[in-house]
């Protein structure tokens, strides 16, 4: 399955590139994306986990199905003063 994956802010950084296009292999949910680009990219692994998820630009829980051509992007925490 063909879906699209960005990277905001030390993310892109960590992977080396803001977005990308990615096979993830078998039915997929927002948390096995997670996990899937992880492997794909090792230093991303442990700072995926504190990100929010988004599936076409909406905020999704983990069991949230992904699916062919969607676009799944991975937003760190931010901080203000």
């Amino acid at each position: 399955m063909a879906i699209k994956v960005l990277y905001f802010a030390h993310l892109a950084e960590r992977a080396g590139t803001r977005e990308e296009d990615v096979d993830v292999p078998g039915e997929a949910t927002a948390a096995s994306v997670r996990k899937f680009v992880e492997t794909l990219h090792p230093k991303l692994d442990g700072a995926l986990g504190a990100c929010r998820v988004a599936v076409d630009e909406e905020f999704a829980a983990d069991d949230t199905p992904v699916h062919d051509g969607q676009t799944v992007a991975f937003i760190p925490p931010v901080s203000g003063g």
